[in-house]
């Protein structure tokens, strides 16, 4: 019901902020569901049995788009707070990421993905958050784990990662930003579930790997890719940045969802065993 009621508004107040919510989104609608269905192969059944009902009948790819979607909604929140949830600034001259683990998160105190994905991951930890609170921080955790696998949502202040540069893709003008976010995703021709299916991936090193990691690390990544993806030779795409970078795309859509695995498999199954049946993260993830 809460997932129900929550989309039939942003779809209500969609026309009237589509410009707007398109600028910002990340991976589009079928990368994020590709993170979410990679997701949900790996993940327990006890984690399966414990999000039932927070998912509401849904999967963790239908899921996955609800926090774009709920950006249309009027409410001062999703007006003026929730944009900030989606993205983070390096700090001048560096290009890694902390947090502060002693700072009281809050809906309204959060300042970037880091923050976002933080408060999600403590609001699902609290047995005393309500039930609408759990639901609310899944489904924003499963959309800003994707969100910070996107190289641009930890790229530059100045052009907004990416937003501001102006590229052009087989004739149409875009930006590359959303060059990341769906041009090159959807160049693929394929549904989310066979894009899932084609990259996801079962090799114990490849998954010890990525699960060798925290939120901090998988932001300090996309700002590195960004570092390098922000000197191109052309502002027209050519075959030659697709067979470039697609690879890398790939890459981070099957890390994305593999992490995603692992960090719900460590809240929601105390039993799973990094690697042995089902993933999970290490557990000194804070």
């Amino acid at each position: 019901m809460f997932s129900k009621l929550i989309i039939g508004l942003s779809y209500l107040f969609a026309i009237s902020t589509l410009f707007t919510a398109q600028s910002a989104l990340a991976w589009g609608q079928n990368g994020h569901r590709i993170v979410g269905q990679i997701a949900d192969n790996h993940i327990t059944m006890q984690t399966r049995e414990s999000l039932a009902e927070l998912l509401e009948d849904e999967s963790l790819a239908q899921i996955s788009t609800w926090a774009d979607e709920m950006r249309s909604n009027p409410e001062p929140f999703w007006q003026k707070k929730s944009s900030r949830w989606h993205y983070i600034n390096a700090p001048t001259g560096s290009s890694s990421f902390t947090h502060d683990h002693s700072h009281k998160l809050n809906k309204d105190n959060v300042k970037n993905i880091l923050d976002g994905m933080y408060f999600a991951i403590e609001t699902l930890k609290d047995e005393k958050s309500s039930l609408d609170a759990k639901r609310f921080s899944l489904r924003f955790l499963v959309h800003l784990v994707g969100d910070s696998h996107q190289p641009f949502h930890a790229g530059r202040a100045a052009d907004r990662g990416g937003n501001r540069i102006k590229v052009t893709f087989f004739g149409e003008e875009t930006n590359l930003h959303s060059l990341w976010d769906t041009k090159l995703v959807e160049n693929e021709n394929l549904s989310f579930t066979e894009f899932a299916q084609f990259i996801d991936t079962n090799n114990a090193e490849i998954i010890a790997d990525y699960l060798s990691s925290n939120p901090e690390q998988w932001l300090t990544e996309s700002h590195n890719l960004a570092t390098k993806l922000y000197n191109m030779d052309s502002d027209e795409i050519s075959y030659s940045y697709i067979y470039n970078n697609t690879p890398i795309i790939k890459t981070r859509l099957q890390q994305a969802g593999i992490r995603l695995a692992g960090l719900l498999n460590s809240l929601f199954d105390n039993s799973a065993k990094p690697l042995e049946k089902a993933l999970k993260m290490p557990t000194n993830i804070k």
